[in-house]
């Protein structure tokens, strides 16, 4: 069996700080946000946008931006709406998560923006 890798994470540290499962990956191109959109879409989840304070994001809830965009199937117009909550919380993170309506949850969610520490 392969040695599992340590991810040094800490409170103390924010910078180092996992959300979700893509935060222990490299950080995803555009192109690859765009992906994880049409992804979202074609399995007919409803996107939603939502941003927290760095320092708040593992205790505090997260707030939404808009409603959730149900029905939404342009993938220009949630990368838009994304784009738009960043450049309003610079300084937030962002995240975009795909709600399952069918199975009352979230199917998808990842951060996309991370925010700096103030």
């Amino acid at each position: 069996m392969s040695e599992m890798q340590d991810y040094k994470s800490s409170l103390t540290d924010v910078t180092s700080r996992k959300f979700e499962t893509f935060s222990y990956l490299p950080a995803m191109s555009a192109d690859e946000i765009r992906k994880q959109v049409e992804y979202i879409v074609k399995r007919g989840w409803n996107p939603a946008i939502e941003h927290t304070e760095p320092e708040n994001a593992f205790d505090h809830y997260w707030y939404m931006w808009k409603l959730p965009m149900f029905g939404e199937t342009s993938v220009d117009r949630i990368l838009s709406e994304a784009d738009a909550c960043h450049k309003a919380h610079p300084n937030n993170h962002v995240r975009l998560v795909g709600y399952d309506n069918y199975k009352q949850s979230q199917g998808a969610a990842m951060v996309i923006f991370r925010g700096k520490m103030k």
